[in-house]
């Protein structure tokens, strides 16, 4: 029986953004066409294609201090069990060893069973929460947050400076930076629901006053990742109606190189960390 070579490991463009994204929704993800441009214009994505069609991805995002993220992890359907997803995180991973990256992901159950034989070692937990909304919305809460200030917080609770990233989802169309209290958040479109992320807080009663305040000046369903060893604020969310959706665990491979002053209450998503 003659050997068939596998099909090769390729770079992706920006022109790869439709084709990604019909992947992710096919995998049923949050993910927009602006965000697929955020990993092909500022990362490196790696795909795997069946003729022309692009049927399996993995991006890695650089971030500041020799970190980088590890995400995008998708195969189609109809070439599942054959590797690819492999393949494609080893190319990850090289390509951050080339580099002396330290690479951190956000892992399912499944995932994680996978990434820990590899090296990936846990970090933090996460819970996605989803809020179904149908209520008329009132006024958005009055704020004068800035994207300063949430990147500056970012960096006190991340260790890394994102703010390219940052910039990126505040800019879009429909995306705000709400604060009070000492809390601080970014509201994103997503796909099919919008998505609250990062979110920081002096405290679990000041982060869900904010949650609370962003929910009445929405219409649309809510996505959330909640830290999960901020049991106050995940208590407080249930009670407000938030049904947890899955859990993600936090993983590195490599050493860690910075650490943060304070712990979010929620993250920018799994896809950024």
């Amino acid at each position: 029986m003659a050997v068939t070579d596998p099909p090769p490991i390729l770079k992706l463009g920006v022109d790869d953004a439709l084709a990604g994204l019909a992947l992710s929704t096919e995998a049923h993800w949050n993910q927009t066409e602006d965000d697929w441009r955020i990993f092909l214009r500022d990362g490196i994505v790696f795909g795997i294609r069946d003729g022309v069609r692009l049927v399996a991805t993995a991006a890695l995002l650089p971030y500041s201090g020799g970190n980088a993220w590890i995400s995008m992890v998708l195969v189609s359907g109809t070439h599942r069990r054959r590797g690819l997803a492999t393949r494609l995180v080893d190319a990850c991973l090289e390509t951050a060893r080339q580099n002396g990256l330290t690479s951190w992901l956000d892992a399912t159950p499944d995932g994680a069973a996978v990434y820990g034989p590899l090296g990936f070692t846990p970090t933090l937990q996460l819970r996605r929460l989803k809020l179904t909304k149908l209520a008329r919305a009132e006024a958005p809460p009055s704020s004068s947050a800035t994207l300063d200030a949430l990147r500056a917080r970012d960096q006190r609770a991340t260790g890394f400076d994102r703010t390219t990233l940052l910039s990126a989802l505040a800019q879009r169309y429909n995306s705000r930076i709400v604060a009070a209290n000492g809390g601080i958040a970014l509201v994103r479109c997503g796909r099919t629901a919008r998505h609250i992320g990062p979110l920081f807080a002096d405290d679990a009663a000041a982060a869900l006053a904010l949650v609370d305040a962003i929910v009445r000046s929405e219409t649309s369903p809510l996505l959330l990742d909640a830290v999960a060893s901020q049991a106050a604020f995940l208590e407080g969310l249930t009670a407000a109606s938030w049904t947890t959706e899955r859990p993600f665990q936090r993983m590195r491979f490599g050493p860690a190189t910075v650490r943060g002053d304070e712990m979010p209450f929620a993250v920018a998503g799994p896809e950024f960390g």
